[in-house]
């Protein structure tokens, strides 16, 4: 198959291809390996090679699920695949080999998918670009000096680039919906507990994290959720039941909506004219669909937030590199990790657990209050991004220039870390591009468990405004 005819479909017209026998799972992996070949020199998006694990799963047999045959990457962050390595994207896991798969792991195999490699993430997922003193920066497809976005940029640039159509993503302050408005692409935060994080853990990030995919299609996306979701045992909690298949979701008329339409960022930070239009205009797009839209100040505890969210990722941070550094037999050092990381829990190293409880009930009243938010409105329309797309260097974790690289990336998240606090799902959606050719994506926020009510709505706005033949130069 060639990248001409490979580049055509989505990851569900391309398994329906395997079923039918019009190409092999093998011919769709070559077409995404030559495909890698050629894009990842420039854009470092595939981090760790596993095209031998590939052609085994292949030789030893493929499940007969909805994505057969289909190539598809696992961020190199948290999730397991035995036999090979997680480094979180920090040198102190760089040689760490894995024992076991994940839960995740597992469900995305007996889908039918043919993992063949990882995708760049920064140190822990704990910024918002994606650059790595172990792997190098990873770079944005649409401009080559700009980031790709954070942390799941691996992902996101390689979808964008062709390499494949769809990729496993991590969220815990917008990592999934960032790297899709960086890219172009499609991306939804699940709600809280929708996806399992076991067998090594029961949560992410005291809740704030969670795990699915960016993708080019909304339908591909719905029916990997339909493939992953459900609790494990040992979950510590789930998500409520869905009403039918995410899938079936897509296309379903999403009714008339009502609206709120937010410019002004949760944690005040300043907000670029070019985003703030953005959501404007698509709120107006919005109103000719038939949805009432309502302008909105949305009032939370920013304090409390800010707080409450860096000592939970502080905690946990500290608690996973702590207790690698002992399995080594040695005390954790600063060439361990990156400078901003080393700040980082030196910081979780003062908190006490009486400040960790505080925390957990601050990320809890946040749920309360967007609950609260969602009593009157269907759904919360904002910028996804507080700005375009930055130049490399700006928010890694090694920039040295801590006076620019804090307020960038408080910048980045001020849409989206609220619903990581608060559980909700989210989504982004590729609908406005800059005049120089960057996207700008918009999040879509709904309520706590409702995620077929956000597909629903990205498949109309798929449908009336199609963005998957919108590629980056080649």
């Amino acid at each position: 198959m060639s990248f001409d005819e490979y580049e055509q479909y989505d990851a569900l017209a391309l398994a329906e291809l395997v079923r039918q026998g019009e190409v092999s799972a093998e011919d769709l992996l070559e077409a995404a390996l030559e495909r890698c070949a050629n894009q990842n020199p420039r854009l470092n998006a595939v981090v760790i090679e596993m095209e031998g694990y590939a052609r085994r799963a292949i030789k030893q047999g493929l499940p007969e699920g909805p994505f057969r045959g289909v190539p598809f990457l696992v961020k190199d962050l948290a999730l397991q695949i035995q036999g090979e390595r997680t480094t979180n994207g920090c040198r102190l896991f760089a040689n760490h080999v894995a024992d076991h798969d994940s839960e995740l792991v597992k469900r995305y195999r007996r889908a039918g998918l043919v993992i063949f490699g990882r995708s760049a993430s920064p140190e822990f997922g704990l910024t918002t670009t994606t650059e790595s003193t172990l792997f190098g920066p990873t770079r944005n497809p649409w401009n080559l000096e700009h980031t790709s976005g954070g942390s799941s940029g691996g992902a996101s640039a390689a979808v964008a680039a062709g390499v494949l159509p769809l990729a496993n993503a991590s969220d815990g302050g917008g990592s999934i919906r960032i790297p899709a408005a960086c890219c172009g692409l499609f991306g939804l935060k699940p709600t809280r507990g929708r996806t399992p994080f076991g067998p090594d853990a029961g949560e992410g990030w005291s809740g704030m994290s969670t795990v699915h995919a960016l993708s080019r299609s909304v339908r591909d996306n719905a029916a990997l959720l339909d493939v992953s979701e459900g609790p494990e045992v040992g979950s510590p909690y789930w998500a409520p039941p869905k009403s039918r298949p995410y899938l079936e979701e897509v296309g379903r008329d999403p009714g008339r909506l009502q609206v709120a339409l937010l410019t002004e960022s949760t944690n005040g930070t300043e907000v670029d004219p070019l985003c703030v239009r953005a959501a404007e205009e698509t709120g107006e797009w919005l109103e000719s669909l038939g949805h009432a839209v309502e302008g909105v100040q949305l009032k939370i505890d920013r304090e409390q937030l800010a707080d409450s969210s860096q000592v939970a990722m502080g905690a946990n941070l500290l608690a996973t590199l702590e207790d690698e550094a002992r399995k080594k037999g040695r005390p954790l050092g600063p060439d361990d990790v990156e400078h901003f990381t080393w700040l980082s829990i030196g910081r979780a190293r003062e908190r006490t657990a009486e400040d960790y409880a505080r925390a957990i009930r601050g990320l809890h009243a946040t749920g309360r209050r967007v609950d609260a938010w969602l009593d009157k409105f269907d759904v919360i329309l904002s910028p996804t991004l507080g700005a375009p797309p930055q130049k490399l260097g700006v928010l890694s974790l090694a920039n040295p220039n801590l006076e620019q690289m804090l307020p960038a990336v408080l910048q980045s998240v001020g849409f989206t870390q609220v619903f990581n606090a608060s559980g909700h799902p989210a989504m982004s959606v590729p609908l406005v591009w800059s005049p120089d050719g960057l996207p700008i994506g918009l999040q879509i926020a709904g309520r706590f468990g409702d995620e077929g009510a956000l597909f629903r709505l990205a498949g109309q706005l798929e449908a009336e405004r199609p963005w998957a033949d919108r590629r980056p130069p080649a």
